[in-house]
């Protein structure tokens, strides 16, 4: 298979190994084909429902989408967005991401939002962005502003009567983290969740150890670790990390959830 990647975050090119997706768990609805959009220009993109609760609901396809950036969508990429009903892009990337790599162009009707979730951590947090590794993903905890950042993503989603995308460069570190909580939130076993988040590995043709372009179970565990560390509790990031609402709980849970 010869499948894209980005290299060193600048653009797409073709590379060539083959990768298997993750094994998929008895919650996961969709499969791997008739999750992804299609887009030409945007790298990992995908629908981010489509899988089972532990209380056996379903979580909604078709109004929360993930990507990587979309400075290099095609006018075909951006018809298929709109026609898909999305309504707010949600662009995690910090400031110079979007000098470097070129600012979003969204589907017709659709409100920008920037929400810069690492812009604020310390230095070496901020170089080992490529990397992806451990300090990146404690950082989605305890950077200033990253807690304000998803918790806006969060909130758009439960509020939104439309479809929402959020995505940050590759898709799969800042958005891995979104859609891991979203999908905690939801009543989403750890498991599934876990699979969601290493699907960017099959999506990005991602071999073992490629962090510039894949993701590493690691990383996310340091993260969850870290929302033990900083509150004590998942459900205590969600109130006092993030600063979710009961009602805003309810409200993504209605929305998405069937």
């Amino acid at each position: 298979m010869v499948a894209i990647a980005l290299s060193a975050g600048l653009g797409p090119v073709a590379i060539a190994f083959a990768v298997d997706p993750p094994a998929a768990t008895s919650s996961v609805l969709v499969d791997t084909d008739s999750r992804v959009l299609g887009l030409t220009g945007v790298l990992n993109a995908r629908d981010a429902g489509g899988y089972r609760t532990v209380d056996g609901h379903t979580v909604r396809t078709g109004l929360v989408l993930r990507t990587g950036d979309l400075s290099k969508a095609t006018d075909a990429d951006l018809a298929k967005l709109a026609a898909l009903n999305v309504t707010s892009v949600h662009d995690l990337r910090t400031g110079y991401e979007q000098r470097l790599m070129g600012v979003d162009k969204v589907p017709a009707g659709a409100t920008e939002h920037h929400d810069d979730i690492i812009g604020q951590a310390p230095p070496q947090v901020m170089a080992s962005t490529l990397s992806a590794g451990t300090d990146l993903y404690r950082a989605f905890i305890t950077a200033p502003g990253a807690g304000e950042g998803f918790a806006n993503v969060l909130r758009d989603i439960a509020d939104n009567p439309g479809g929402v995308l959020f995505h940050c460069t590759a898709g799969k570190d800042r958005t891995g983290w979104t859609s891991a909580v979203l999908l905690t939130i939801l009543g989403v076993d750890k498991d599934t969740v876990y699979y969601d988040y290493l699907l960017s590995n099959y999506y990005r043709g991602a071999g073992d150890g490629d962090m510039m372009n894949g993701v590493t179970a690691a990383a996310l565990d340091s993260a969850f670790d870290q929302v033990t560390k900083s509150y004590g509790s998942f459900d205590d990031y969600v109130r006092d990390g993030l600063k979710l609402t009961d009602a805003d709980v309810a409200a993504l849970k209605a929305k998405l959830l069937s």
